[in-house]
């Protein structure tokens, strides 16, 4: 049976029965801003979500009859020449370049599209890749949750038990990239321009299908790093821990006079734990915190005027550093234009 080429649907149906109503899609396109991704048929009743998975399981917001139809894909934006389309080819040395049918028919000038600066990929690290729960009920026409993999499930023998073509999963293990129109996964080397061409990149990994994730209480829980920043004004000092879809439900920050006390449930699941013993005292009962969707924020005020050089106290001599606030900087301060000094500084810049 032919899968249906709705955008949020994909699924197999018979042409015989193909009513209205049997197909729930999305009959807009996707917005990828600044990390968030929607549809834009439905982004102020479906908000936008970070993750790729949420983003792949918002369900359709149209109703209609299923379709085979190869997706027209529309060209976006303006351009002196409109009705090239593009090709990518890859070059010796591995990358890609974009031609224009146009520039096919003169090859001693190609038409090279500007292609990005190559990402570099991340460090490799052993990947633990995520089980199917064989104790679940799985109903018939359920996808593979795996990134690539088109099969639906048909019966526990034929793609869960067996060692049958139907039980082999062909998938994405790596994360999807989207950076500057470009759309690929960290996995693989292909890069294409469209969505509907990113769906359809053939997967580079083998294993086993994923129908029904675990329960985050049967996964192992990881501990993880955050990357943690911080500027201040003469009167407090602004922390930004980079946690992104932080539970605040179970999550706690503690403030205290000397220390911060982080304990963050995150998305995995995986968890950022802790203690920062701070450069200067600061009045907790004063303090606060705000959880965002791609941060923690947390304000603290301070128990005198003078400037932090650091975030956290360290016992080493930090040499002839300037307790002042500056305008720029991302670890520096950011606040007054004027000298702040405390009072053994004071001295010392006096004389």
């Amino acid at each position: 049976m032919p899968h249906c080429t709705h955008k949020g649907c994909g699924k197999e149906f018979d042409v015989a029965n193909n009513t209205e109503e049997l197909c729930i899609y999305h009959p807009g396109a996707p917005v990828f801003h600044e990390g968030l991704k929607s549809w834009s048929c439905c982004n102020t009743v479906n908000k936008p979500v970070l993750d790729f998975d949420e983003f792949m399981a918002i369900a359709g917001c149209t109703r209609g009859v299923h379709s085979a139809e190869a997706i027209k894909v529309e060209p976006s934006g303006t351009s002196s020449t409109p009705n090239r389309s593009l090709t990518m080819t890859e070059s010796a040395d591995g990358k890609e370049v974009y031609t224009s049918s146009s520039a096919r028919s003169r090859p001693q000038e190609p038409a090279k599209i500007s292609a990005a600066t190559p990402i570099a990929p991340p460090v490799p690290t052993k990947k633990v890749e995520e089980e199917d729960d064989l104790e679940a009920i799985v109903p018939e026409g359920t996808p593979c949750q795996r990134a690539g993999c088109k099969v639906t499930f048909v019966s526990d023998e034929e793609n869960r038990t067996g060692d049958g073509p139907g039980a082999k999963c062909v998938y994405h293990p790596g994360a999807p990239i989207f950076h500057e129109g470009s759309k690929g996964y960290f996995c693989c080397k292909r890069r294409v321009l469209e969505f509907e061409e990113f769906l359809k990149i053939e997967g580079c990994a083998e294993g086993r299908h994923l129908f029904v994730r675990k329960s985050k209480g049967d996964q192992a829980e990881e501990n993880v790093n955050c990357r943690i920043d911080h500027y201040q004004t003469p009167s407090t000092v602004y922390v930004t821990v980079f946690a992104k879809q932080t539970d605040k439900e179970r999550s706690i920050v503690k403030i205290e006079e000397n220390e911060i006390h982080f304990d963050l449930y995150l998305p995995g699941p995986k968890r950022f734990t802790r203690s920062v013993q701070l450069f200067g005292p600061v009045d907790s009962s004063a303090s606060s915190f705000t959880f965002f969707g791609t941060k923690v924020e947390i304000r603290l005020k301070k128990r005198d005027g003078r400037s932090w050089t650091l975030l956290e106290k360290t016992d080493h001599d930090l040499g002839p550093v300037g307790y002042t606030f500056g305008v720029t900087g991302r670890t520096g301060t950011v606040g007054a234009k004027e000298l702040i000094l405390d009072e053994q500084n004071s001295h010392n810049y006096a004389s």
